[in-house]
Parts: structure tokens; sequence; C-alpha cells
């Protein structure tokens, strides 16, 4: 039979592996500027069934919970300006995506 100490040192050993087993996915954000700074309220990011969206504060925007992958990013513009759009923006696990300045136009 087992003593408790040998059982509880299984336990903690096993309990540490499952936590670094399961590190956990960190999520990435996207950023960037919309000119002219008022002529946009929202910020979209489009991947698959996720959809994430951030407001947009004197022309900067950061949309975060971003998982690793390609998105579509729409700027939902004011009139009289047009919605605008990038695709092809990549997010790596855990990282910043800058998306640099987006011009909107009318």
């Amino acid at each position: 039979m087992k003593s408790i100490k040998s059982i509880l040192a299984t336990v903690g050993v096993a309990a540490t592996v499952g936590l670094f087993a399961f590190k956990g996915i960190q999520s990435g954000s996207i950023k960037g500027t919309v000119s002219p700074a008022d002529g946009a309220t929202r910020a979209w990011a489009l991947s698959g069934s996720d959809t994430l969206k951030a407001a947009i504060e004197k022309g900067a925007f950061e949309i975060t919970g971003a998982k690793a992958g390609t998105y579509r990013v729409i700027i939902e513009a004011k009139p009289p300006y047009k919605n605008a759009a990038k695709d092809g923006v990549t997010v790596a696990d855990g990282q910043p995506t800058d998306i640099g300045e987006i011009k909107l136009e009318q």
C-alpha cells in the first residue's frame, strides 16, 4: 500500500504536468488608424465564424481577443464616407498586428 506522501506527490506532479499541457491559446490583436479621425465609428474583424469589433476613438482602434489566423478588417464609416475593408490581415498567437492607416473615401 502506498503511503499518503507518495500519493500526494503523484497527484502534485500530475497537476503540474496538466497545467503545462493546457497552456491555453494566447489571443492577439489588430490595431490601426483611420483617416480622417472622425470619419468612422467601429472596426470589425471577421475570420470564419469569428466576429470581433472595437470602437474607433480619435481615429485609432484596437481589436482584442483575436485568435491566430487571417482576418478581413472592415471600417464602419460615417456619412459622407464609405466603409473600407482590408483583406488578408494575419494575426499570430499572442501578438499585436498593426495594419497602419486606412484612408476613407467619400
